[in-house]
Order: C-alpha cells, then structure tokens, then sequence
C-alpha cells in the first residue's frame, strides 16, 4: 500500500515521512492506522483540530445541513449558512470581547489570509514594506512566505520574495533586551534603511518559529509604536487562536486590539478548510471583487464553525477548561524537565501551546518524536533547528488520554536519551504514579 503513495504523490509529501503508516479512522485525541493501531494525537492537524477529531456534536450539524440539500459552494453570494455563522461570530466571540470588525472571507487556507491582509495593509497605509519578526511563519505563497524567517522553507523561492524587513521577537536576543526599542530605532531614524512600513505583522506565539511567547508589555509596546507612527498591527492567529492558548484570541489577555486579525486552522471546528480576515470597519477599503477566490464561501465549513462556536464559546466555561487543562499538562511538562534536565532546557507555551526545547542537543528532539510515534504518540518538531517538540494536543481531550500522552512522551525521552548515552537513567516513575493535582 505505501508504494501507492511513493509511486503516485510527490517528493513534498512531509508529516507522512515523520508517522510512516496509514490512518482509517480517528475520535477526539486518538487516531487509528489501517490494521487498527492506536495512536494519542498530540499533532491535532498542525492546530487544526482545537475541538478533536471528529467532534460527535460539530458532526451532527454537518449531517443535518447535508440531508437537506443545502448550499455547499455558492462563491461569496448570500446564504443562511454564511449568515449564521457571521451573526453567531458576532454575538459569540466580537461583541463579549467589545470587538467590531468586518469580515473578509479570502481563500479556505491560512496564506490567502495573510495574503489578503498584507496586500490590504498596502492599499491603505499606500506603502509596501512590512516587519516581521524573526522565528516567524506565516504560510508558504510568495507574499507569506516573504514574511516567513525560516531559511529550509524560504530557499526554493528566493527570488520572488521581497518587500518584507524582519525584526527580532520578544526575547530574540535574550531577557535583557528591549527589542521593540530596537524596532522603534529603525522606524525613527531617517537613515536607517527600513521604509516606514505598512504594517507590523506577528504571532503572539510563535508555533512553527519554536513555540517563542511575546509577553503582553512586549505586544502593548508594539502596538503602541504602531499607532504613533500610523502603522498597521496584524496579529496573525491562524495556530495560536480559537482557544489554544485559552480565549479565542491569543493577544485577548494583552490588552491589544490589532488592526487587522488572519484566523484559519481551527476555526471551521471540524477541519474543513476555511480562514478569514478580521478588519477594523475604517480599514475596509476593498473594492468589489478586488481581492478575489473560488473558494471564500465554504458553507460547510460556515456550519461546523458556527455549531462549535455555539457549543463552547458561549459563555467562559470552555475557556476555564483549557486553562485547568494546560495547568495540568504544564506540571507534567515542569516535571519531565526538571527529571531530563540534561536534555529537555525548557518548557515554554501558553495555555496548551506548550514546546519542550533540546537547545543543546537539537537532534534529541527528532529522535523523540521519532520514538514517541514508535510507542503511539504523535508529537512534532519546531523551531529553526527542530529542536522544540511542539504539543498541540485537542483541547477537548480527554485527561486520562492526556496523562497516558505525557506517559508515552517521558518513555519515548528516557529511550532516546539512554539510546544516545546522553546520560545514565533508570526508568523514572511514570507520571501517573507521582501526579500532583
């Protein structure tokens, strides 16, 4: 069966290379191979499955809408799924938060976002450069992948890309330097080289870059410089929201309210392909079918959306439980670190975006994922040497599955680890065993 997918699919085929097997089926945190092997996902579609695999609830309202012959593709006319799902967007996520923006609709995946977004920042700031940030991603066509630091994924098309200037991140060069002061530098002097730019673009934390978290002084420092010198701020949410880090929004407990917001991955709920471009209503200076794409109307995904905003963003209980969930889930990290302290130099993330970092060894952490999946766990590497194993776990998973996770992943480390004489273990207790709550 796998000389299928070598003889049929082409050499950029990736996660397949890292979980050699071929999936059937998979419910919430687990997933299933052909012959019926279990496996705890702690990969969740890159971010993509926040509310699981298959949510037994967002499924249902998929099928109901199915069985009526309802609108699947309409292009972005009107439909009751598009309404829907923009008035419960509005009532269950904008207007708690006190936020009010327009909604574009770009193409279904998080680069025609950022796309968009850029090319809109442009039109009307009437400037082309735009910052980012070092360690960033933010897709992979050529104005994304423009603004996207790391050089693997930057090589194949470097002649297309341009018109982007980067900055350090928050603790780029380590706690004691202010880098938005830095920032600040080139955009006040004259002579600097940068071009006042149109827009500042950022993830508040950096997924594929390492999982790097700004702090919120750090992100209300960018915003201000922003606003003083008439700049665009685009948070680019597409991993680090609907939930991951506990709100909806990644940069709502900073106090910062962006100019411009790119959301995708999770936030058709279900998996469906779907992203969108939050505007402030001044901002929005589009003209009819300026910004253009078959796809912007994805009333499937309108529906699944909607159903998961309805069932867990209508009040703060589900927010709670992610927070009391990556409590959980960082202790246990704390714990694995402080018992490999060798290896693993740090637990970093917020909420359950969490990454345990191999700064000195950076093939430890290849090597543990590598055996994680051999035991059943699904966990991914980050970072511009891949030395961060990146944990974006459903956030609807179950806590014995979780527990039984982070079992699997202190197994797969204390393997690795004595594999490569790093140093002498005995098998610790695993963690159930010693848990505190």
């Amino acid at each position: 069966m796998t000389n299928t997918f070598e003889r049929l699919e082409s050499q950029v085929r990736s996660y397949c290379r890292a979980f050699p097997t071929v999936f059937n089926r998979a419910v919430n945190a687990e997933l299933f191979d052909e012959s019926g092997r279990r496996y705890i996902d702690f990969l969740a579609g890159a971010g993509t499955l926040n509310y699981g695999h298959n949510n037994p609830q967002i499924k249902q309202s998929l099928l109901e809408y199915l069985r009526q012959d309802s609108i699947v593709h309409a292009l972005d006319m009107y439909t009751m799924a598009k309404r829907s799902f923009l008035e419960t967007l509005d009532s269950r996520v904008l207007q708690p938060q006190k936020l009010v923006f327009k909604v574009q609709f770009p193409g279904p995946t998080g680069t025609n976002a950022v796309e968009a977004a850029m090319k809109l920042a442009r039109k009307v700031t009437g400037r082309h450069r735009i910052v980012a940030f070092t360690n960033g991603y933010h897709g992979m066509t050529a104005g994304s992948l423009s603004a996207t630091g790391n050089e693997y994924h930057r090589q194949g098309s470097s002649g297309l890309l341009g018109g982007v200037s980067f900055m350090p991140f928050d603790g780029y060069f380590g706690p004691d330097v202010d880098t938005v002061e830095y920032l600040r530098k080139f955009i006040e002097d004259a002579s600097s080289g940068l071009d006042k730019p149109a827009a500042i673009m950022l993830e508040t934390v950096q997924g594929e870059g390492g999982v790097n978290v700004a702090t919120a002084g750090w992100l209300m420092r960018v915003q201000q410089l922003c606003r003083e010198h008439g700049i665009l701020l685009i948070v680019d949410d597409i991993q680090a929201g609907c939930g991951r880090t506990g709100a909806f929004f990644s940069f709502s407990s900073s106090g910062v309210v962006p100019d411009i917001v790119t959301l995708s991955k999770s936030l058709s709920g279900y998996g469906l392909p779907m992203a969108l471009v939050l505007i402030k209503p001044e901002l929005d200076r589009w003209e009819p079918g300026e910004h253009n794409g078959t796809f912007r109307g994805h009333n499937l995904a309108f529906v699944t959306a909607q159903a998961a905003m309805d069932i867990y963003w209508r009040d703060n209980a589900f927010a709670a439980q992610v927070n009391t969930k990556a409590q959980r889930l960082r202790r246990k990290l704390l714990a694995i670190a402080d018992a490999y302290g060798q290896a693993v130099i740090e637990v970093r993330g917020r909420g359950m975006f969490v990454g345990l970092a191999f700064e000195q060894e950076p093939e430890l952490a290849t090597a543990v994922s590598r055996r994680a999946f051999e035991k059943g766990l699904i966990v991914e590497t980050c970072g511009s040497r891949d030395h961060v194993l990146k944990l974006l776990a459903p956030l609807t998973i179950e806590d014995h599955v979780l527990d039984e996770g982070l079992m699997l992943l202190e197994q797969a480390i204390c393997d690795t680890l004595t594999q490569h004489k790093t140093r002498s273990y005995s098998t610790p207790e695993i963690y159930l065993s010693k848990e505190t709550q």
